[in-house]
C-alpha cells in the first residue's frame, strides 16, 4: 500500500503516518523516496499494538 491508500484505510492523517513511519513505530519500508507498507503487516500491528493513550 501507499502512505495515501494507508491514511485512507487507517483513517488518519498522512502527516501521521509518515511520522510514525519514520520512527519506526508502524510497519513499513522506504522504496526510493515512498514508503510502501503490507496490508497483512498493517492488520497485525493493530492487533498487537494497543491504542496509546493521547497526551
Amino acid at each position: 500500500m501507499t502512505i495515501d491508500e494507508l491514511a485512507a484505510y487507517l483513517q488518519v492523517a498522512k502527516s501521521t503516518l509518515y511520522k510514525l513511519a519514520q520512527e519506526g513505530k508502524v510497519p513499513g519500508q522506504k522504496v526510493g523516496k515512498h514508503w510502501r507498507f503490507h496490508r497483512d503487516a498493517i492488520d497485525e500491528w493493530l492487533k498487537t499494538n494497543p491504542k496509546e493513550p493521547r497526551r
